[in-house]
């Protein structure tokens, strides 16, 4: 029997201690939070707590393993959850007070035998703060989730800080439909080996941009000013968790979580430091290794030591920003992600400590105000391992000489709208703001995402023309070009659900969705933690105000935020456009209640929203033949029948429904339904009426009655000879799910195929 036990959370970090502590030690993980809330008196913000049952047996050997040794050592995460998971393994295991607590910024040798050297007790302001976190957003999730499934069709639920991070996304996407984009010309000009743009006045139309260009072509052009500086850029700050979600959703695609994962999977292989971290600062152990690399590696001069202060008073969730733990160690990572999110790591970290980059910068300045700018780089400094180093060189000219202008081109060019926001850009909105903490920002973007309040745009735009003129030799002549604009790949886009529960947040729960009220709330966190703030006072002070708010929506109307579109010139009826739990439609009448008659609905056109489709467009979508629409007869005799459904567009073919999600069930023809129809067919091995063998995406498998009553068929079985009892077994057999885990499942498949 090992004489120390120490207790992660993690099996993986486990593994990777085990490496660097004796015979003397065994460790094993919690394998994340053992116990989980589940109420909370709303007078005195006591919380109930339950095993969650499938710790059970992790349990049971922790408890096994805790009595056989004779010292234990809690080593969860240094951050305040990490803290929290500490105290439940206290409770749950029956350990006392005193129970030796270390925490480590990463898994190396000299750093865990520090951190046994230097053990503390479980630090209770922590976990009191993690508490009135935990307790906070359960709270505002039952209360705000509650009334927005009640006023607002198609809404799921609500969240404290997902609401805020919702409100920018839809705030964004309204100032970009505001926006009127205008035209103007943007004017450079050719001369000798250089080009120059003009400085004056931009033309807005066609007209005074070819008059311009032809007027300055027949110009005479002189230097009137030569301009020549040296000027620095300086390097990189280190990393801190908001930093490199924004860096690596710019640099490498990667979203927030997927940034996060790969990160946890690098920090519990002990490569990188603790990753869940608002510090600047960089031990000074660190330091000195990263500058000898520099200097053995680079030179002398390629080295600047520097150290960093974290701006934010509060910074506390970790000591040191995200760095190498061997900065010798040039390549890591398990698979592709870790290794391009390493790369970057251990890129950024040498780039704090080196040099920065010298640059000269020239501008010539010329007669009719036109004027050109150069930059070359004289030393790299940092650039050698990061960022870009792109010289423009300009020709050497002295004040008064003449140059010779080849040609003038106007080129039409369009204002554009603030961004979309990514990921990234979001993530650092939030961080000025002062919503959140490291480790919520990932799970904020999937929050919002798989709500279905945002999607991720895929768009590369449209094309459209643009008018160039080019003066030259005395004419002007008119060319046409295409450009690409409105490109959204990648970009968070409110979707119309996203768009009624910020409006119906925003005008009933102010506060919920109010920035610095919920940055406030943040500091009240920070304060708690800090023994500054009692936990029960500061959950009081919110819970009642909105509690009372909670109270006071329950009289709103349903908020739809319907669109009269206008009326149908048949019969006079008025037409909308509405958002349902399914999305948009087109409705034609009023409701049933006040006129006795039941309205007409129909699909929004592809491509169409609440906000854009038109009148026109919606008189014809009610003009389409009414569904469910027979097709044809199948050569086995089935009819086929296009219909629409509360999932969207399917085909009905005896009975299976199978889902028509590229084709319009209004328009669609027997020829394009027969072969989805057909690979259903095909795709059916053995069918007992209500059990089927299926050939599905994933694998044969067994379908049962029911929706999501299905069972893989096990690898040694051949899907082909299975019988009816055999099916009967594997479907009585399969575990227990519910529908919260079968939500998981589908998410999970959604986002390993993104």
């Amino acid at each position: 029997m090992s004489k120390n036990l120490v207790i992660v959370e993690s099996p993986a970090k486990a593994h990777t201690i085990e490496k660097y502590l004796g015979n003397d030690f065994k460790v094993l993980a919690s394998v994340g939070h053992i116990r989980k809330d589940t109420k909370v008196d709303k007078s005195t913000f006591d919380v109930t707590y339950e095993i969650d049952p499938g710790h059970k047996t992790i349990i049971s050997e922790l408890k096994k393993e805790a009595k056989a040794a004779d010292k234990i050592w809690l080593a969860t995460d240094e951050d305040r959850e990490g803290e929290s998971i500490s105290w439940h393994l206290c409770e749950v295991l029956g350990l006392p007070k005193d129970t030796a607590r270390i925490t480590f910024h990463e898994i190396t040798k000299p750093a865990l035998e520090n951190a046994i050297k230097n053990p503390r007790t479980v630090d209770m302001d922590m976990v009191s703060s993690q508490q009135a976190r935990q307790t906070l957003d359960m709270l505002v999730g039952y209360d705000l989730s509650d009334i927005v499934r009640k006023k607002v069709p198609g809404a799921m639920s609500a969240g404290r800080v997902q609401s805020p991070a919702l409100r920018l996304v839809v705030e964004r996407e309204r100032e970009i439909e505001k926006f009127e984009s205008k035209s103007s010309f943007k004017i450079t000009g050719k001369f000798d080996d250089f080009t120059a743009n003009y400085d004056g006045t931009a033309p807005d139309n066609e007209s005074d941009a070819g008059a311009l260009i032809g007027k300055l072509i027949n110009e005479k052009f002189i230097v009137e000013d030569v301009e020549e500086a040296e000027g620095e850029k300086a390097n990189p700050v280190p990393f801190t968790t908001a930093a490199l979600q924004i860096e690596a959703n710019a640099k490498l695609g990667l979203s927030a979580r997927s940034t996060m994962i790969a990160a946890q999977g690098l920090y519990q292989a002990g490569l990188i430091t603790y990753h869940r971290t608002d510090s600047l600062n960089l031990s000074k152990q660190a330091v000195a290794a990263i500058a000898g690399y520099i200097e053995n590696n680079f030179g002398k001069n390629y080295l600047k030591v520097r150290s960093f202060k974290t701006k934010d008073a509060s910074a506390q969730e970790a000591h040191e920003a995200i760095r190498p733990t061997d900065i010798n160690r040039t390549v890591a990572g398990k698979n592709d992600h870790e290794k391009k999110l390493y790369q970057l790591i251990w890129a950024r970290t040498l780039a704090t400590q080196m040099a920065n980059a010298h640059v000269a910068k020239t501008t010539i300045k010329l007669s009719h105000d036109f004027s050109a700018k150069g930059e070359v780089v004289i030393f790299d400094g940092f650039l050698k391992v990061y960022g870009k180093s792109k010289d423009t060189e300009l020709p050497k000219l002295t004040k008064g000489s003449a140059v010779e202008v080849a040609e003038i081109i106007a080129r039409q060019t369009f204002a554009k709208p603030n961004a979309r926001y990514t990921e990234g850009s979001l993530v650092k909105k939030l961080e000025e703001l002062g919503i959140g903490r490291p480790s919520t920002y990932a799970s904020i973007m999937t929050a919002i995402q798989t709500r279905g309040y945002v999607v991720k745009g895929e768009s590369e735009g449209q094309d459209r023309e643009i008018v160039e003129l080019v003066a030259k030799n005395g004419k002007v002549e008119r060319t046409i070009a295409k450009e690409k604009y409105g490109a959204n790949k990648g970009k968070l886009i409110p979707t119309p659900i996203g768009e009624l529960v910020a409006g119906f947040l925003t005008d009933n729960f102010k506060n919920i969705v109010d920035y610095k009220f919920t940055a406030n709330i943040e500091k009240d966190l920070d304060l708690v933690a800090d023994a500054k703030l009692e936990r029960v006072k500061m959950l009081k002070d919110f819970y009642g105000p909105f509690r009372n708010t909670v109270l006071a929506a329950q009289g709103v109307e349903r908020y739809n935020n319907a669109r009269l579109l206008g009326h149908d010139p048949e019969t006079g009826k008025a037409i909308y456009a509405k958002i349902g739990k399914n999305g948009g439609f087109i409705q034609l009448g009023d409701n049933e209640k006040e006129t006795n008659e039941k309205p007409r609905f129909a699909s929004l056109p592809k491509r169409k929203t609440v906000k854009t489709v038109t009148l026109e467009q919606a008189l014809k979508q009610l003009a389409l033949p009414a569904l469910p629409r027979t097709l044809g007869t199948a050569p086995d005799g089935t009819e086929l029948i296009a219909a629409n459904g509360p999932f969207g567009p399917y085909l009905k073919g005896g009975k299976y429904n199978i889902p028509m999600k590229d084709f319009d069930p209004y328009t669609v023809t027997f020829e394009e339904a027969l072969p989805l129809y057909q690979t259903k067919v095909d795709s059916i091995i053995a069918d007992w009426g209500d059990i089927m063998i299926i050939n599905g995406a994933y694998g044969p498998y067994a379908k049962g009655p029911g929706r999501f009553n299905n069972v893989r068929i096990p690898k040694d079985m051949d899907p082909k000879k299975v019988t009816l009892e055999q099916a009967k077994e594997l479907l009585d057999k399969k575990p227990k799910t519910t529908a919260r885990s079968k939500r998981s499942v589908r998410k999970k498949r959604k986002s390993t195929k993104s």
